[in-house]
């Protein structure tokens, strides 16, 4: 078992900048270590993660770290796609549960080379497939770091999956707000930097 902290989680409400901050981290990490061995995903508006329609949002994408691109969820239904009238229903989007899994799942098997898993996010879109979460609990139980993104607990309740990873005895919970961005990212940082030299 990997020793406390190994499991970065960060959180705060929409929009604060956890996708964001997650990246940058990357870079910074990817600059100062180009044969830095990462996996993962990330959904951001500025690489493709939030889809737009002029100022309305109308779905997201998953990107993964080496810039493969796949649906997570959509708000318009193509003609051309009839299974997609299945897909589960978050508001006013329908989760794409197969796009989702094809570039998901494969960021979160766990090889021996690998330094560290991103995983943004671990979240009610992600959750419909059955297969991720217990993919990041395998990654969970790897001596591999992780810095990931979970939302924020809505009315006072927690998705019971984000609670086991937020309650997991090596996780360090950051939360974010507009004021501490730049201190948090450099904490991070640092501490992944301690823990990568340690692996």
């Amino acid at each position: 078992m990997a020793g406390p902290g190994k499991c970065i989680l960060v959180t705060g409400p929409p929009g604060v900048g956890k996708s964001t901050l997650i990246m940058r981290v990357f870079e910074g990490l990817k600059t100062s270590n180009p044969n830095l061995k990462v996996q993962g995903f990330y959904t951001l508006e500025e690489f493709s993660g939030e889809v737009r329609q002029g100022s309305e949002r109308i779905g997201f994408e998953v990107v993964t770290l080496d810039g493969r691109i796949g649906s997570l969820a959509s708000a318009n239904i193509s003609s051309g796609r009839p299974e997609s009238r299945r897909w589960p229903n978050v508001g006013k989007y329908r989760v794409d549960i197969a796009s989702f899994e094809s570039l998901a799942l494969p960021e979160l098997q766990v090889r021996e080379d690998t330094d560290l898993f991103i995983i943004d996010e671990v979240g009610k879109l992600e959750l419909y497939s059955s297969s991720f979460f217990p993919a990041v609990l395998k990654v969970l139980e790897s001596n591999i770091p992780i810095l990931a993104s979970i939302p924020i607990p809505k009315y006072g309740r927690d998705i019971p999956e984000v609670a086991r990873l937020r309650n997991h005895p090596t996780a360090d919970i950051y939360t974010l707000s507009l004021s501490n961005r730049d201190a948090v990212r450099e904490e991070i940082r640092s501490l992944l930097v301690d823990l990568l030299r340690k692996h």
